[in-house]
């Protein structure tokens, strides 16, 4: 793969690949991580030259399911915990379709749960982007499945007490086979886990830490979109196999990102159905048709 610095030092198009006289100004609030990750997305598309006619950009519903409104290519704005369903018809129907779903923290792993951990079982060649801003931004704040112990929300007015899901574990145990966490203050390497993500074969998952300084960043009194950046950066610290991770969150560096795991050995499950539709066909031909 092609240095991601490279590649986004060149000069790009981004324009072509958004709804620019339909859609715009975006609806997130000023500061919004989710801006950020739009511009890295276009970009992504750009640098490895893909089709719009060949890309397919799926989303639930929140914030991050705003995604696709803005983006010139076969889009599907779906229901709430519903997208990678959406998402694994459109696969399966044309396989050589280049599929990316988007989905918020909530939008993933709470209504959309089961999907999320069974399309991981599958292994089917969708990249997964969770964008994990540990709230309901859109629908007034309430906690997620990902808001930290003792936060606070107005579902939740004297802090959070349920254990938080760790997205990146879930997907591993689940069976993904491509893992990865960044944040949206880390631009470049999200820039480039998201190019190595889209190019894997098999049920890819990147979650990208995001910050909603509107509504959970207001409520715990945590800063402004600057602040919540600035954590972004102070919490992270890069994951490699040595890494202690019981003494970097004694350090206060709670945040592992990187490749967390990556597996190209598991069969993909488009290939596995597409022979179960080939050999039964065969084998009538064979049988000289009866």
């Amino acid at each position: 793969m092609a240095d991601a610095t490279n590649q986004t030092a060149e000069p790009v198009d981004r324009h072509s690949w958004l709804r620019g006289n339909k859609k715009f100004p975006h609806m997130w609030c000023p500061g919004c991580g989710l801006g950020t990750l739009l511009n890295t997305v276009i970009r992504v598309f750009v640098a490895k030259g893909y089709d719009k006619n060949e890309t397919v950009v799926i989303s639930g519903i929140g914030c991050t399911g705003r995604i696709p409104v803005y983006v010139d290519c076969n889009t599907l704005h779906t229901a709430h915990g519903r997208a990678l369903t959406f998402a694994t018809g459109v696969k399966l129907a044309k396989p050589n379709l280049k599929v990316i779903v988007f989905m918020g923290d909530g939008d993933a792993v709470a209504i959309g749960g089961n999907h999320f951990i069974h399309a991981a079982r599958r292994n089917i060649d969708i990249t997964a982007v969770v964008v994990n801003n540990s709230t309901y931004g859109m629908t007034g704040g309430q906690h997620s499945p990902t808001t930290p112990l003792g936060m606070k929300a107005p579902t939740a007015v004297t802090g959070n007490i349920d254990p938080p899901f760790d997205i990146c574990n879930l997907a591993v145990a689940a069976g993904a086979t491509f893992v990865a966490r960044s944040t949206i203050f880390h631009y470049q390497q999200t820039f480039r886990l998201l190019s190595e993500a889209l190019e894997h074969k098999g049920f890819s998952v990147l979650e990208v830490v995001s910050h909603c300084h509107t509504s959970f960043g207001r409520i715990n009194k945590l800063g402004s979109h600057l602040d919540m950046l600035k954590q972004q950066r102070d919490h992270a610290v890069v994951f490699t196999p040595e890494l202690d991770v019981e003494k970097a969150r004694a350090e206060g560096k709670d945040l592992v990102i990187g490749l967390l795991k990556k597996d190209a050995t598991r069969p993909e499950y488009c290939d596995q159905y597409e022979k179960l539709v080939i050999q039964p066909s065969q084998a009538k031909q064979n049988r000289g048709g009866v």
